[in-house]
């Protein structure tokens, strides 16, 4: 992979040439921890016969609130050889572990180095060991220091991350919380992370594969900790826009951004064509467009046309009825992708959140509801993520049903669809699918930026095509009088689909439509449109400003109404291979006009939708409080009956 316009090059000498630092520090340094406590196990006994010693306490008055612990030999490369019993020979995932880890400390003080001279640390350096340094200085030069620690932090955790990713196996172990994070200067924050990995690796690393399993979720921890940090950090950007190649480990450093191997996922799945999905029109031309959207992804540039030029789907909300085809749908559109990909020569990856991600461990749904996230949005891969009974696997707040599991994945999900962190560079898309859409949290649903009724077969023709497909070759029965397939159209049936939403659909919102075209007349003007918008609000206050963002997002990918060509598809010269600013023009060059007809049609779709959910939702809620009423009245007919005959 060569480098691009805004990649700089970290070259092998200036990270060989910080080798011996590296080995020096694993082989042996002694630290005192100002955070964190030492684990018991940890300290390992330097002579035989000679016990580790206790923590000494202060009896002085003042000083019983100072750290009174002892510096401690932190001998990792010891550490490491121990965590296999009693061969006295490395195997080599233990050397692995070793050249890893020397790897990435090499590479860590590399970046470092070079963040110090763009910032200008280096120069307050050599001015304050010359004692030159004027007291105005003083302060830039404190936040410089804390900053290249954590630069130096992060690209140490995230390069041993990168490079001991394939040698992970499905063991897992829990470090818990990150604490000796120390920020004085590179060096010192270094000695606190090699001795917080130490008195890990003493307590958990009991075999190698726990010593894999125990330095990766260490990292994993280091990276977030030190990620939080730099949010309220000074003087960072010299590195959180940048990127460096380390062309010799196939590693990109991103920012404060993890990298990760750019690998796809083998699907076992059962694919769908196109024309097996019967009915959901719009549903299944949406997603056949998305599919392709997806594919115009830039790797080199990291962002994707659709997503700068607008239209481009980051999440949506499939919802229908048991058995009108949601799974056929994700199936379709899964495969879709999965082939464009496989000729493409890219790594996809698609993973369901299900409910085995809920977990009664306090806070490890939220975890896994966040690795699934993490898992799709990687920049290095192509990514569909789909969310299947949603309505069931993230809780809606205030719901007393709801588990602590659920509600910590509607937290994450939330923040992750739209939160102040959330970056869409076009490369994945996420799918909620529901049969119950209004038992989904207000908030979370509106985060889906498009809506997908998926109401399956629903005219004659339809019901004589799934008839047909569904039964198979195996019967001699004639089709008779009917143009299979032909209902199925897309191009066709979609656009009778969209007319039909000239109008509501939904009773409510067809008041309001009525209503207000009886004051204004036809809604042919922005302000008339306005007016809708705020006649529907007056109607569900529900309908807030992340509303009219969804209802103009729908209406850009209106705009982009066009599928991509099948052969920019099946041959990726034509297309997929060419630079991103040529792959823009060609996207633009196929964009159409936004007329009022769309955005009318698309106040209504989405309008629609959120009135059929509230009135499902009400309805279900008037429902229930009705049958309790008839549950306490019968009771209490029975309670006075049985006083009276007793």
């Amino acid at each position: 992979m060569s480098l691009t316009a805004d990649q700089m090059e970290l070259r092998e000498e200036d990270i060989r040439k910080h080798y011996a630092a590296a080995v020096g520090m694993l082989d042996g340094f002694d630290h005192t921890p100002r955070i964190a406590k030492g684990r018991e196990t940890a300290a390992p006994e330097r002579s035989s016969g000679l016990g580790t010693r206790r923590r000494f306490r202060s009896t002085t008055p003042g000083l019983v609130t100072r750290s009174t612990a002892r510096p401690e030999g932190v001998h990792l490369i010891e550490r490491i050889e121990g965590a296999d019993g009693d061969d006295p020979l490395v195997s080599p995932l233990q050397a692995n572990v070793m050249h890893t880890l020397r790897r990435s400390v090499a590479i860590a003080l590399a970046v470092g180095e070079n963040f110090a001279e763009a910032s200008g640390l280096s120069d307050l350096k050599r001015a304050n060991l010359a004692g030159s340094l004027g007291t105005d200085k003083k302060e830039e030069f404190s936040e410089l220091l804390t900053a290249e620690a954590l630069v130096v932090l992060h690209v140490f955790a995230n390069a041993t991350a990168f490079l001991l990713a394939p040698h992970q196996g499905e063991t897992a172990v829990e470090v818990g919380e990150v604490q000796e994070v120390l920020t004085d200067n590179a060096q010192l924050a270094l000695h606190g992370a090699l001795w917080e990995l130490d008195q890990d690796l003493a307590a958990l690393a009991t075999d190698e594969t726990r010593l894999v399993a125990a330095v990766c979720a260490y990292v994993e921890q280091l990276m977030e900790k030190v990620t939080l940090r730099a949010q309220t950090a000074t003087r960072l950007a010299a590195f959180a826009n940048s990127s460096w190649r380390v062309e010799a480990d196939d590693l990109t450093l991103q920012g404060f951004t993890p990298a990760r191997k750019a690998k796809g996922t083998t699907l076992t799945m059962t694919f769908k064509k196109p024309n097996e999905v019967i009915g959901n029109h719009i549903a299944k031309y949406q997603a056949m467009k998305l599919s392709k959207m997806l594919m115009a992804y830039d790797f080199d540039r990291r962002l994707n046309p659709f997503a700068e030029m607008g239209g481009f789907i980051f999440t949506f909300m499939g919802d229908g009825k048991p058995g009108t085809g949601k799974t056929t749908l994700i199936q379709m559109m899964a495969g879709l992708v999965n082939d464009y990909c496989q000729v493409a020569g890219y790594p996809f990856r698609y993973q369901n959140l299900s409910t085995d991600n809920i977990d009664s461990y306090q806070g490890k749904s939220g975890q896994n509801a966040k690795a699934f996230i993490n898992n799709i949005l990687d920049p290095m891969a192509i990514g569909f993520g789909t969310i299947d009974d949603i309505d069931q696997l993230a809780g809606k707040r205030g719901d007393r049903q709801s588990s602590a599991g659920q509600l910590e994945i509607t937290a994450v999900l939330m923040e992750s669809f739209a939160g102040a962190n959330t970056v869409v560079r076009g490369n994945c898309t996420f799918g909620m699918f529901s049969n119950y859409p209004e038992n989904v949290d207000d908030a979370l649903r509106q985060r889906a930026g498009a809506r997908f009724l998926v109401d399956g077969p629903q005219t004659r023709d339809d019901y004589i095509d799934i008839l047909h497909l569904l039964m198979g070759k195996n019967h001699d029965i004639p089709l008779g009088d009917h143009d299979l397939y032909e209902a199925q159209a897309i191009q066709k049936a979609v656009a009778a689909s969209f007319e039909s939403h000239s109008r509501p659909h939904e009773a409510g919102l067809l008041n309001v439509f009525d209503r207000v075209h009886d004051q204004i007349g036809d809604l042919d003007t922005i302000a008339k449109l306005g007016t809708y918008l705020k006649g529907i609000q007056q109607a569900d206050e529900r309908f807030t400003g992340r509303a009219i963002k969804n209802i103009t997002d729908a209406v850009k990918v209106r705009a982009m109404d066009f599928e991509l060509p099948d052969e920019w598809m099946e041959n990726p010269e034509l297309f997929l291979f060419q630079s991103y600013e040529r792959k823009k023009d060609m996207i633009g060059a196929l964009r159409v006009p936004i007329t009022v007809d769309m955005v009318l049609q698309e106040i209504n779709r989405y309008a629609d939708s959120e009135f059929r959910y509230a009135d499902k939702s009400d309805e279900v809620a008037i429902e229930a409080a009705v049958r309790d009423m008839r549950r306490m009245a019968e009771a209490k007919k029975r309670y006075l009956g049985g006083g009276v005959n007793g």
